[in-house]
């Protein structure tokens, strides 16, 4: 799948930024309503509205069921009270992006965005009403912009929050979620449920983006890189607008660090490193709990996302 790499870096034509251009495919988005100052900063990441189809109401079989899963291979965790634990395989969310479920009574959106390492999943409820998620095609800072089938209106994924449409300004819900090893989330939920394979030809289990995490540049980015000689494709846990880089996590195996503890275990591979993503390079897990020991909304992304989305963000560096 190297193809997709050299499409997404020689086609310059992706970088026609103009919501007049965009308006045929998308007649009902309110383009005068928006955040965006510079519209260059928003670019077609190559497939159109829908090419990368968004999972709605998707099939789930029970963890002992499971077969196609390597331990090692990342999954999102999502763990409600009084509901059986959900595992949803990067194997899938890899080629889709964007789950649209429901456990219990609540709504979620469980996305991925390959260019940004980012993990986050959201409540899809939003004033009166609940919002159905797809992929636009378009990013912003190399991360996916999402969009709704509601308003039209256009989320970032990495913010959670509309930026272009009738609900710009509008902020997602977080949902306390986290990306783990498949051995990891079956042996501690052997009652679990984990997304089945969904009913689309697509090579599931192998990463598009091979040699992505040890590149020099992230793909479709023109930012700034970030300070303190991080590299831009090192992994950071963001914890609201603070990041902690994953190396110093890795080195002491966790941290007790401004009222909030982080722990690091081994045995997770990295979705974006070789051609199965199940013999990637181990990343590890993190955890993030308050000091009662709840778990929190987190994400571990590329150093240059966090430096994109947040560029007055704090650097825990431990200096």
């Amino acid at each position: 799948m190297r193809k997709l790499v050299a499409i997404l870096m020689l086609c310059p034509a992706m970088a026609l930024a103009n919501p007049d251009f965009w308006k045929h495919e998308w007649p009902e988005t309110d383009f005068g309503t928006t955040t965006i100052d510079n519209w260059v900063e928003i670019l077609s990441g190559g497939p159109p509205k829908d090419g990368i189809p968004a999972l709605s109401d998707p099939q789930f079989v029970l963890v002992s069921q499971e077969t196609r899963i390597g331990g090692r291979e990342p999954v999102i965790a999502v763990e409600m009270p009084g509901e059986s634990a959900r595992a949803y395989p990067l194997r899938y969310l890899t080629w889709h992006e964007i789950v649209n479920d429901t456990i219990g009574a609540t709504p979620i959106a469980v996305t991925f965005c390959p260019l940004c390492n980012s993990a986050l999943t959201f409540d899809r409820r939003v004033a009166d009403r609940v919002l159905t998620f797809g992929v636009s095609g378009k990013l912003r800072n190399s991360d996916m912009i999402m969009y709704d089938r509601e308003t039209q209106s256009w989320w970032q994924q990495a913010i959670g929050t509309a930026v272009v449409g009738m609900l710009t300004g509008t902020e997602l819900r977080p949902v306390v979620s986290w990306m783990e090893d498949w051995d990891s989330f079956r042996h501690r939920n052997p009652d679990g449920l984990v997304m089945a394979q969904p009913p689309h030809n697509r090579p599931y289990g192998r990463n598009p983006y091979e040699g992505y995490d040890s590149a020099y540049k992230p793909f479709l980015y023109s930012g700034e890189f970030p300070p303190h000689d991080i590299d831009p494709l090192a992994r950071v846990v963001r914890v609201g607008n603070k990041a902690w880089p994953l190396d110093r996590l890795r080195t002491l195996e966790g941290i007790k660090e401004d009222g909030i503890e982080i722990s690091w275990t081994s045995g997770q591979a990295s979705a974006l490193d070789t051609a199965e993503i199940g013999q990637g390079k181990d990343v590890g897990t993190i955890r993030v709990r308050d000091a009662a020991g709840a778990d929190l909304p987190h994400d571990v992304m590329f150093a240059f996302a966090f430096h994109a989305f947040w560029p007055t963000g704090i650097w825990m560096l431990g200096d």
